[in-house]
């Protein structure tokens, strides 16, 4: 059997049900199992238990629409082309509706009717798909879901999600009876669960508010800490559902957050290092796996993943071969196995929140960077801005290298200690993607 030119390599028995929990805006650090001293998250704490556990997990987007569609497609930003959450204004008469911008929104959108989506390609497979929580890409049906609660762009409210983002918030029913639904088939399910949590509005419950309140003295650090809490329930009722079910030996469970989030007092010192930046506030996210009985648990100390992977893999645990487009590993043999990851580097890219051409994503490139080793380097370059511009201030347009192991927040530049170092690290960016026409802003001498 052929499913979008992918062959099914194992009986349809054997193909697990697949369920991506995706956070939104949530700092790598904010987890009971990565170590928070207040924020408690003992639903993820107990999936972790049961998942081989990557805590240096990155997205390579710190963005939440391009973040989205790397999981959606196993592609780099630069290949599906969606580089940020909106076209400029600029492009049109400064209105950010109207026939001009809306055909700019249309045709960013399009790129994800020639694009082979995991949705897509397990739909084509046998599989029922279901879409929920955050989605930028017009209706669920244009990223190959069977089902799903968003409507999509031009409906009002389409933006990035509409009906689709009252999943968590306001319950999980639609999940349950697709799952319920997928069971009466017969058929294995895939379920995109992407809810608007923790991200703002920050409205927690009261008891979680006043939970915090009592731990932290800022209520505005509070309410973030309590929609982390929140969002964890959520998780935990979609894997109790699915536990009940007796499902849980033929499901496997793919864990990561679109990209970070640092939620101070003093927001303006810590901004231009959160959501939207190459620093490890904004990139930096940790990723589990779990399949009881298929993948071995536990914590794989320093090993690199990137959310690039997660597609491919979900693949090849339905029985599935992978694009040769695809550039992330199949992780399912060292999954089983436990051995050591063939992730030896994690490569990324950043980009502008608004687009300065749909057409060609490197017009709002500002950021490229890698992680290997130890290290991390990462090259400013002199792509458009547009809006939000606080969000980038580029101030440090010298290569920045930093010793992760030593210094995971980036406070010691040590460029200049280390040029061998730094120019073995450009070398692997300019061979990840050549973008000969945007100039870095400045080269270490």
């Amino acid at each position: 059997m052929l499913a979008n030119g992918f062959a099914v390599a194992v009986g349809a028995d054997d193909r697990p049900n697949i369920v991506l929990i995706l956070s939104d805006d949530q700092s790598w650090t904010d987890y009971g199992f990565m170590g928070h001293e207040h924020i408690k998250t003992p639903h993820l704490d107990k999936l972790s238990e049961r998942s081989a556990v990557f805590r240096r997990g990155y997205v390579p987007t710190a963005l939440c629409r391009p973040s989205l569609m790397t999981l959606a497609t196993g592609l780099y930003t630069h290949q599906h082309m969606i580089s940020g959450n909106d076209p400029s204004p600029l492009l049109t008469d400064g209105r950010k509706d109207g026939p001009e911008y809306n055909a700019l929104r249309e045709k960013l959108i399009s790129n994800v009717d020639r694009l082979p989506t995991i949705a897509r390609i397990l739909t084509e497979a046998g599989y029922l798909t279901h879409q929920s929580g955050k989605w930028w890409e017009g209706s669920y049906k244009r990223g190959g879901f069977t089902h799903g609660m968003t409507r999509g762009f031009p409906e009002p409210g389409g933006r990035h999600g509409d009906d689709g983002l009252k999943i968590g918030r306001e319950g999980m029913e639609p999940i349950y009876n697709f799952v319920d639904h997928a069971l009466e088939e017969e058929k294995p399910f895939y379920l995109w669960y992407a809810p608007f949590l923790p991200h703002t509005p920050h409205n927690p419950p009261a008891e979680l508010f006043k939970k915090y309140q009592g731990v932290v003295e800022s209520d505005h650090v509070a309410r973030y800490y309590a929609m982390c809490e929140w969002f964890d329930q959520t998780c935990g009722q979609l894997i109790d559902f699915i536990d009940e079910k007796g499902l849980t030996e033929e499901t496997m469970f793919v864990y990561v957050c679109d990209n970070g989030w640092i939620q101070s007092e003093d927001s303006k010192k810590y901004a231009p290092l959160s959501k939207q930046s190459p620093n490890e506030g904004g990139t930096r996210q940790p990723t589990m796996y779990s399949w009881p009985g298929m993948i071995k648990a536990g914590d794989r100390g320093n090993q690199l993943a990137s959310s690039i992977d997660i597609v491919p893999t979900m693949l090849a645990a339905a029985g599935l071969g992978i694009s040769g487009e695809m550039p992330g590993y199949d992780l399912m043999p060292i999954l089983k196995s436990g051995k050591v990851s063939p992730r030896k580097e994690v490569l990324g890219e950043g980009f502008a929140h608004d687009i300065a051409n749909v057409d060609r994503p490197e017009d709002s490139l500002l950021y490229r960077w890698v992680v290997k080793d130890q290290w991390k380097l990462l090259l400013t370059y002199d792509g458009v801005v547009n809006r939000y511009a606080w969000s980038h201030p580029r101030t440090e347009t010298r290569p920045q290298l930093y010793n992760l192991l030593t210094d995971p927040h980036e406070t010691n530049n040590l460029a200049s200690e280390n040029p061998e170092a730094v120019e073995k690290l450009a070398t692997e960016i300019r061979k990840w993607w050549p973008v000969e026409d945007r100039k870095v802003l400045e080269t270490w001498d």
